[in-house]
Formats: C-alpha cells, sequence, structure tokens
C-alpha cells in the first residue's frame, strides 16, 4: 500500500469515527435535554435528586470531615424520605382511609380531593381518575346521558341492551354478530350504529357500538371513539380528550362521522 493510499484510508476512518462521535455527542445533548426538562416538570424528582447528591457527597467526605459528612448524611436522606412522601400523598388518596380528618389543614388542602367532575376547559375535556382506579365518562347516546368505562384495550364501543333501548337503537336481528366473552361465559352481541356519542367537546357521528348482553349495566368506550380525535393521553390523574373541532354545548352539526 502506498503512502498516499494509507493517508487516505487514515482519513476515511478518521472521517467515520468523527461522525460516530459527533452522533453521540448529538444523542447525549438530546438526552440531557430531556433529563432537565423531565426535572423540571417533576420538582419532587428534582428534589429527591439534590438529596442524592448530597448523600453521595456526604458519604465521600465523611472520613476525612466527618461532622459535616454526617450531617450532609442526615439532610440527605431526610430529603429522601420528604421526597417519598409527598409522592406518595400524590398517589394514594388518603381520603379512602378515612384519616385526613387528623391531619393539619395546611397539609390536607395538598392531597388529591378523590373524583372530581369531568369538565371541558377550552379545547379539550378533562376526565379525572375516580377512585376505583379507572377512567370513568359522562356521555350521551343521542341525546340520552350515560356513563361509560374507558378502555384502551377493547377495539369497539360496547353498551348495555338497556343502555340501546332507551337511546332508541335498533338492533337488527339478521345484523352483524360479535362473539364476546363475558364474566358470565360466552355472548353473542349485536352491532348497531349510534348517531351521535358525545363526551364534553368531542362529538363522533355514525360510530358503531356492540349491544353486549352479559356485562350487566356497564358501558364501555372503546378505542373507535379514541382514534377518531385529534389526540388524547393521560396527565397524572387526568385523561385529557381533544376533539378536531370542539363542539359547542348544543351541536347542531349532523352528516359527518368525524368527532366534532
Amino acid at each position: 500500500m502506498t503512502a498516499a493510499a494509507s493517508g487516505a484510508h487514515s482519513g476515511l476512518h478518521s472521517d467515520k469515527a468523527g461522525a460516530a462521535l459527533d452522533r453521540l455527542i448529538e444523542a447525549g445533548s438530546a438526552l440531557w435535554a430531556q433529563a432537565v426538562q423531565l426535572v423540571m416538570t417533576q420538582p419532587v424528582l428534582g428534589w429527591a435528586l439534590v438529596c442524592a447528591g448530597l448523600l453521595i457527597f456526604g458519604n465521600l467526605i465523611r472520613y476525612r470531615l466527618p461532622m459535616l459528612g454526617g450531617l450532609l448524611r442526615f439532610l440527605g436522606n431526610l430529603g429522601l424520605i420528604v421526597a417519598l412522601i409527598v409522592a406518595l400523598l400524590g398517589v394514594v388518596d388518603l381520603r379512602r382511609f378515612g384519616i385526613t380528618a387528623a391531619l393539619p389543614g395546611s397539609i390536607a388542602r395538598y392531597l388529591p380531593k378523590g373524583e372530581e367532575p369531568q369538565v371541558v376547559e377550552g379545547k379539550v375535556t378533562r376526565v379525572p381518575l375516580a377512585d376505583d382506579g379507572h377512567f370513568w365518562v359522562r356521555a350521551a347516546i343521542d341525546g340520552v346521558p350515560r356513563r361509560f368505562l374507558v378502555d384502551t384495550g377493547a377495539t369497539l364501543t360496547t353498551i348495555s341492551p338497556q343502555t340501546a333501548q332507551e337511546a332508541g337503537l335498533r338492533i337488527a336481528r339478521d345484523g352483524p354478530k360479535v362473539e364476546l366473552r363475558t364474566a358470565n361465559g360466552n355472548a353473542t352481541g349485536r352491532i348497531v350504529v349510534i348517531r351521535e356519542l358525545k363526551i364534553g367537546n368531542a362529538v363522533a357521528r355514525n360510530i358503531e357500538a356492540v349491544v353486549a348482553p352479559g356485562l350487566g349495566e356497564t358501558n364501555v368506550l372503546g378505542m373507535n371513539f379514541l382514534t377518531r380525535l385529534k389526540g388524547w393521553r393521560v396527565e397524572g390523574r387526568v385523561m385529557v380528550l381533544e376533539p378536531h373541532h370542539p363542539a359547542k354545548t348544543d351541536p347542531s352539526q349532523a352528516g359527518t362521522d368525524e368527532v366534532g
């Protein structure tokens, strides 16, 4: 191999190494930015990281500066305990256990308030997490109010026979069938078309649902509604539903199968 060829070969390897290093630096920068953003939006996490740093630093200097090291370790442990308590207060609803009456008002006011009402805020509908750990929405099927359990694992929306009857839905005997597995065994459901299913400011028209016997009075909101939305997400203990075109309180639009 000539000197020129050897130099070109080395330059090629150098370029590849430089490109790989650039990609690594870029990925590290993006990861660092995401970590900083996470800490900024999660103050409890930031507090826990600071306390963990105090604990580590205290362990490093405890032999050279025993008093200072011990103090830092104490503060670090205490801070981590406080962070853990605050995190638990944000997850566990202590009102279920009936012990909030014994807490000072300055502490109790920061605890979760249990199930709050579903509300429309701006262009989205916000649904709080219920005490049973599920999201329940208040909906209207062709104007008939009903409560639905949100199930992101369900492909189709499911309603009880009583709900279908009270909403005036026509169930054709020769219509499409769906085989269902319920707690009471196998059952055959019938597919119907709901003219209007409204949840907050989101309205879906001409949406299919399964009339399912054997589910009691439970109605289930499936993905065939959620996928029509512009987007949906869970923020802590709240599910946020965002339609493409938010509907008014009493929409009069018709003739479309899109969400409001």
